[in-house]
């Protein structure tokens, strides 16, 4: 069977070059003998891997020795109580700006954690009553300048927006989850205390987490910090505190390695303004179309669109998924369709779905 377009929203697309060197090495690391999967993590190759795919972030990121990289597990889910274990203590508040299902999950976790400590999350913007079509202004940020950070989602995969412009915090450390478009252009990482990103869209297979955090996040700690959830023990170790994915953080560094050879990430994000705007322009070229995210918050990662019913989108899902355009049908709490282009998916597949979109609308327009 040939390879379909996989349009999904995660795990998505990886470089196929990436793909058929995992196959190739699968069964047996060059001069190792055994698989990745089959070494110790205390091996001194591992130990080279691991550091490899540390090094290669901090190269694309340029990241200064302030900075710890983390390669964890539990998903970016974990880290919404993570940050907040690590980074709030009792009579202090940090600031939530809900842009989507997932910065408000992060509050709800964030709010358990604060509950318990005596301490406070709350809501500094949200765009809910404007069902996420956007991010919030600057000017609409209701900023507390004694909080402890601030915490954005920089993509939002559901809703299909996305952050271009690090919001101004006034100094107090900005906290990103950045897992839908992390290293998909780059990032002013000075203005950054904490970034955290699911691997499993940009970065290689579900299953590692990989959180970049400033030193000075990594204060005297609360009280009843669970030893796997604090980040000093993780950076002391070099994220070797316990056996950790060693088999994503070989795939990882394999990626890493990909995204160097495509110009780092200003040369990735040309790709991804290319493929992103290829869309846009299908969307808005008739009334058969119709973006959900309003066009200065419009994503690079997520692009989403309604059509003129619901039973023309099943339409649209099943007639596309048969011919080759697979994962389109949006995020079943928010609906409509969905086309995920991540770093790895070609520009290609993006080509063809607008030519299947221009033939859907001649026959059902």
């Amino acid at each position: 069977m040939p390879r379909l377009f996989n349009f999904s929203a995660g795990p998505a697309a990886m470089p196929l070059s990436v793909l058929e060197q995992v196959q190739q090495e699968l069964v047996e690391l060059p001069g190792q003998g055994m698989s990745v999967m089959e070494m110790s993590h205390r091996s001194k190759r591992f130990e080279e891997i691991n550091a490899s795919a540390e090094a290669r972030i901090r190269g694309l990121l340029g990241l200064g020795d302030e900075f710890d990289v983390l390669f964890l597990q539990g998903g970016a889910s974990l880290q919404f109580s993570t940050v907040p274990l690590n980074c709030l203590q009792a009579g202090e508040s940090a600031d939530y700006v809900l842009t989507d299902e997932w910065s408000t999950k992060a509050l709800k976790e964030a709010d358990r954690v604060a509950d318990d400590r005596g301490a406070c999350a709350r809501v500094a913007a949200t765009t809910k009553d404007e069902n996420f079509a956007r991010v919030p202004r600057q000017d609409e940020l209701d900023l507390d300048p004694k909080a402890q950070y601030v915490h954005i989602t920089g993509n939002n995969t559901l809703f299909g927006t996305e952050y271009f412009y690090e919001p101004d915090t006034g100094g107090v450390p900005l906290v990103s989850d950045a897992s839908s478009h992390i290293l998909s252009r780059p990032l002013t990482v000075n203005k950054y205390g904490l970034i955290y990103a699911g691997a499993q869209k940009n970065l290689g297979p579900a299953g590692v987490t990989l959180v970049i955090v400033r030193e000075d996040m990594l204060r005297a700690l609360p009280p009843a910090v669970p030893t796997m959830l604090d980040y000093k023990i993780h950076a002391k170790a070099k994220s070797l505190y316990n056996t950790p994915n060693s088999f994503g953080i070989w795939v990882l560094d394999l990626v890493c390695e990909w995204l160097e050879a495509q110009g780092g990430l200003a040369g990735i994000q040309t790709k991804n303004i290319e493929k992103s705007a290829l869309l846009y322009d299908a969307i808005d070229a008739t009334g058969f179309y119709r973006g959900h995210a309003g066009t200065e918050s419009r994503s690079r990662m997520n692009v989403t669109f309604r059509l003129p019913s619901e039973e023309l989108e099943e339409k649209f899902a099943a007639e596309a998924t048969a011919a080759g355009l697979d994962g389109l049908k949006g995020h079943r709490d928010v609906g409509g369709l969905r086309a995920s282009l991540y770093n790895a998916f070609p520009r290609e597949g993006a080509v063809a779905l607008t030519e299947f979109m221009a033939e859907f609308e001649r026959t059902n327009g």
